[in-house]
């Protein structure tokens, strides 16, 4: 068994309260939109760390997290990506490959928009998104998701919230 402390769009921002909510999980997964190389570092030291670069990250992000990310997991085949759309609506760039080499887990970030769905369209591919945790965006809620792995199951998904995109914690 796997735990997943998953999140996104921090923007240079990254709240204190992550490394308790995350403190028992085996891996932290970043899908994008970091801010800087500070935060990739601070998570990293943390706990392992599997991260993407997304569209405002400058080259110092980018020189140490790929545009995508995929691996197998606990029997799952995974793609993390930052700009990747919504079920039904995925981005034009990777709405081929989704099609023709389907993961069982699809994460992205981007759109501040925290969702988890199935896409019964794509093979039933678990669909997550965690929002965003940090302060910059449209978003009202800050949020990251926790979870488990597990020979092919998913479970004790939760959705956690950081507090209001303007507080400070």
């Amino acid at each position: 068994m796997t735990h997943i402390g998953l999140l996104s769009d921090t923007h240079y921002y990254l709240d204190e309260a992550i490394f308790d909510y995350f403190k028992n999980c085996d891996e932290i997964w970043h899908a994008g939109d970091v801010g800087n190389v500070e935060i990739l570092e601070k998570l990293a030291k943390f706990k392992p760390l599997r991260a993407v670069y997304g569209n405002i990250d400058a080259k110092e992000v980018r020189w140490q997290a790929p545009e995508h990310q995929r691996f197998e997991l606990e029997g799952f085949r995974i793609w993390m990506t930052h700009i990747g759309g919504a079920p039904p609506k995925y981005n034009p760039q990777v709405r081929p490959e989704l099609k023709s080499q389907t993961p069982d887990i699809f994460v992205c970030g981007h759109s501040h928009i925290l969702r988890v769905m199935r896409d019964p369209q794509l093979q039933n591919m678990l669909y997550l998104n965690p929002g965003a945790a940090g302060k910059e965006g449209f978003h009202k809620i800050r949020t990251v998701l926790r979870f488990s792995l597990d020979q092919r199951k998913i479970s004790n998904l939760e959705v956690i919230e950081l507090g209001k995109r303007g507080a400070l914690s």
